[in-house]
């Protein structure tokens, strides 16, 4: 089975599918290496090996970090359109006023600013992969364009007067529960029958904790050699990685690595600093839906719980929240926690 591979000399986001240890067959900050061991990720590639055999569209689903553009390249690269562009856009990066000219270009003089003809993504992605990431982030009125598209397969450029074919595979990748926004009358229902053909979940690093270790050796290695040392970890802190909830993914878990590796002077790492308080993730799949308040609230309320009720002082929730005790207690007023919240599960 084809595995994935990332270029750990860019971000996480690189990717390449392959069956040997890399380009030179090392694993340096220029090779590549695959990433992944675990039931959770072996599941995920099955299902990318299925859906590469043919054009379906697909939709990745996870947390930020998760490596949803590792995935929707992987795809692409296992395609019968690997010798095309895949062409990337990023939903979320782009004006509103400016993405309809972006993904299906424009004619010259059509808009103040418009002094020449522009290809558009759709167009250069003309036989090959167009990957509209976080497309949670579309703008009703863009959805309706681009289901047109999708239904037509043909495009018609700002200020122009002719329809333009396209043959175009689309993955589309969000943080977001697009069920939600459905319901909630943020994303159309058409639009998302149309993009959902083919979902593919993506699981947080703390659901593959066993990734973990593999993981943290390989970033070491790669950050190692850029400083010139062999950095190994002790069993303490891989113990303190694989408790660690990983909020930010494997994203955080490179930055972390890299961070500490700079900080470091020795060739051991003893001590890796992670945050002191590991907040609630809005964008969990099991969190959609949710208010921030409720996560807020819920968050404090855990604070509160592992403190004993304790609020000011050393080993209080204040010090643990890094707020003064006054803005805790209102905090904790204006969300409506009371000592029954917090000392009930105490026993």
């Amino acid at each position: 089975m084809n595995q994935i591979f990332i270029h750990p000399s860019e971000d996480v986001s690189q990717v390449a599918i392959g069956n040997g240890r890399g380009r030179s067959g090392k694993s340096d900050p220029e090779s590549l290496d695959m990433i992944g061991h675990s039931q959770a990720m072996r599941e995920v590639y099955h299902l990318v090996s299925l859906v590469s055999k043919s054009d379906a569209t697909v939709l990745l689903l996870g947390e930020t970090g998760t490596g949803k553009s590792l995935i929707a390249e992987a795809i692409h690269k296992a395609s019968t359109r690997r010798d095309k562009q895949m062409v990337k856009v990023n939903c979320a990066a782009i004006p509103a006023n400016l993405i309809e000219s972006e993904l299906f270009g424009h004619e010259r003089g059509s808009f103040t600013g418009a002094f020449e003809r522009r290809i558009g993504k759709f167009e250069l992605a003309n036989k090959g992969t167009l990957f509209l990431d976080e497309i949670g982030e579309m703008t009703l009125e863009m959805q309706v364009k681009l289901l047109r598209v999708l239904q037509d397969r043909e495009i018609e450029r700002v200020g122009g007067r002719n329809s333009i074919k396209i043959d175009v595979r689309i993955i589309a990748a969000t943080n977001r529960n697009l069920e939600e926004e459905v319901r909630a009358g943020r994303f159309r229902a058409d639009l998302y029958y149309r993009l959902n053909v083919f979902p593919i979940v993506l699981p947080p690093l703390r659901e593959r904790v066993e990734d973990i270790k593999p993981l943290t050796e390989f970033f070491l290695l790669c950050y190692g050699r850029r400083v010139g040392r062999a950095i190994t970890l002790t069993s303490h802190v891989i113990d303190e990685l694989t408790q660690y909830s990983w909020p930010g993914n494997v994203r955080e878990l490179q930055h972390l690595i890299e961070r500490s590796v700079l900080l470091s002077s020795g060739n051991t790492l003893a001590h890796i600093q992670l945050p002191a308080v590991q907040p609630e993730v809005a964008d969990r799949p099991e969190s959609f839906g949710i208010t921030l308040e409720q996560i807020e609230r819920k968050h404090i309320v855990k604070i509160l719980r592992r403190c004993n009720g304790k609020i000011a002082g050393n080993g209080g929730a204040a010090a643990m929240l890094k707020v003064p005790p006054t803005t805790l207690h209102s905090k904790m007023k204006k969300l409506g926690i009371s000592k029954v919240d917090y000392l009930s599960a105490q026993g």
